[in-house]
């Protein structure tokens, strides 16, 4: 089960945090892996763990809010590998500020990287995906997605854009289907990574939260990557237009 041998697979934000994890999961269970982040050097950083295990990657560089890039990333991986199986949109920011205090750059900048870098990931991917038939997309949401998932206080842009990207999953699932390529979100709840250090910084916060998730505790990101891989597998072939909440049941209270 969950076999990945033979895939190539493009994991975006992959240099730290679940993107890390996510890289490494996929590709002790076969895949070749595009290793792919802002920073080169951490990104190679990666590769070489992959290596090491006895894996196949390569690091790339690319800002996900510039077209051009998140075209040179596909080329890159084509020029290798000859083939793109698999597309895990997971790279993010989250910038902890009240509404009131926001400024047009820092929406700006959030947008741009956490929505329309899903959407110009997703159109390049899902170009080369048509052309042999089949692909797969999960992209990565949150619970702080609105509606379907709750509102969160100081995260107006980030909540926005979450909840943008599960909306466009599911559009992208209807539109993509007739060419067998599934679309999927994730929508994680508080899990222990670099992201949320800024809620360590706050005891007060930091307790709130937790206590408001039933398993008491924060998610680890191989938790994440779990459900990652199954839905990059053929074990969830029947999936598609579906967001999978990863929660610690925060969303059940």
């Amino acid at each position: 089960m969950f076999d990945l041998k033979g895939k190539v697979a493009i994991i975006t934000g992959a240099r730290r945090g679940m993107g890390k994890s996510h890289a490494l999961l996929f590709a002790k269970s076969g895949a070749k892996v595009v290793v792919a982040d802002i920073s080169l050097e951490d990104c190679q950083l990666v590769v070489d763990e992959i290596k090491k295990a006895g894996g196949e990657a390569i690091a790339v560089k690319c800002d996900v809010s510039k077209k051009a890039e998140v075209d040179e990333m596909i080329a890159a991986t084509l020029k290798k590998w000859g083939k793109l199986d698999i597309l895990v949109n997971n790279a993010g920011i989250c910038q902890f500020k009240p509404f009131l205090e926001l400024t047009e750059e820092e929406w700006d900048k959030t947008l741009d990287i956490n929505l329309k870098g899903y959407f110009l990931c997703a159109q390049a991917a899902a170009k080369e995906m048509i052309r042999q038939k089949s692909g797969i997309i999960i992209n990565i949401a949150s619970v702080a997605m609105g509606q379907q998932g709750v509102g969160f206080p100081t995260l107006a842009h980030y909540s926005a854009s979450k909840g943008g990207i599960a909306a466009m999953s599911e559009t992208l699932a209807l539109e993509l289907a007739p060419y067998n390529i599934r679309v999927n979100a994730i929508a994680p709840g508080a899990i222990d990574t670099p992201m949320v250090d800024p809620l360590r910084a706050d005891s007060k916060t930091m307790e709130g939260t937790i206590a408001r998730i039933p398993l008491r505790r924060m998610g680890k990101a191989e938790e994440v990557s779990n459900v990652v891989l199954f839905l990059a597998s053929d074990e969830s072939s029947y999936m598609t237009g579906s967001t999978v909440v990863v929660d610690g049941g925060w969303l059940s209270m």
